[in-house]
Parts: C-alpha cells; structure tokens; sequence
C-alpha cells in the first residue's frame, strides 16, 4: 500500500475537480447502483496516470457539452478493497491501473485501458472520452 503523503495530491486532483472517491468496497456497490452514466476512473501512481490519464479527464469533464451523471475513482494499491469490487463490474476487462470506465446503469459501455492510455498525449484520452460522453451521455 502506497502511503498517503504520496498518494494525496494524486487523489485531490480529482476530487477537486467533483470526483466522488470511493473508498470501500460498499461504497462501490452503492455508487453502481445509481442510474445513469458514470465515470469512473482508476487512479494510479504511474507515469502514464500523472502524464495522460488524470489531466485527461479532467479536461474531458471540463470541456464536456454533455457529461456523466457521476464522477468516480478509487486508487490502485490504497484504496484495495474498493479497487478490488470495483474490478468485479468491470469485468471482462482485465485489472488495469489506470483505467478509465463510462458505465451506464451500472454496466460497462466505454472501457480505456493502460495500455490505450501509455503513450499518449492528455488531449487524445480527453478527446476519445468526450466522443464517448457524446455517445452514452445525456
């Protein structure tokens, strides 16, 4: 488990920006109960999650005409128990960290994995994520 002195700026920078951060395995369960889109987004200490993936969505819910009902995230290797059981509704997609879901009514419509996040500029993750909230966001 990584300690919170580390992991605390990562988290802020999204829950500053209206992430609802899921901290147990209940708290999961509750927020996939929610109708509705939701975003959720699997943070992590790794380069690809600093470089690309967080400054990605975040753009994307800035910029978004149209945006999910609900903002979620929960960090690999803290927050186990709510990365664990949040891995479960995303199944058939492998664990990954990060990784990016749309899910609507608690179903998995629109999956980014690491290795689609690896190497790519913020701009791209926020780009393809805004063509998905275009498409399963009211």
């Amino acid at each position: 488990m990584y300690p919170t002195e580390l992991v605390a700026p990562m988290k802020s920078e999204l829950t500053g920006n209206g992430f609802e951060e899921l901290l147990s395995s209940q708290a999961v369960d509750e927020a996939m109960k929610q109708q509705g889109t939701s975003l959720l987004f699997i943070n992590s200490v790794c380069g690809c999650a600093a470089g690309s993936a967080r400054p990605g969505v975040v753009m994307a819910v800035k910029q978004a005409g149209k945006k999910p009902d609900n903002l979620l995230t929960t960090f690999a290797g803290y927050d186990v128990d709510a990365v664990k059981q949040a891995r479960n509704y995303l199944l058939p997609y492998p664990p990954s960290s990060p990784a990016i879901a749309l899910l609507k009514d608690g179903k998995v419509v629109h999956m980014i994995e690491r290795h689609m996040i690896e190497g790519r500029p913020a701009q791209m993750i926020a780009t393809h994520l805004l063509q998905a909230f275009e498409t399963y966001c009211s």
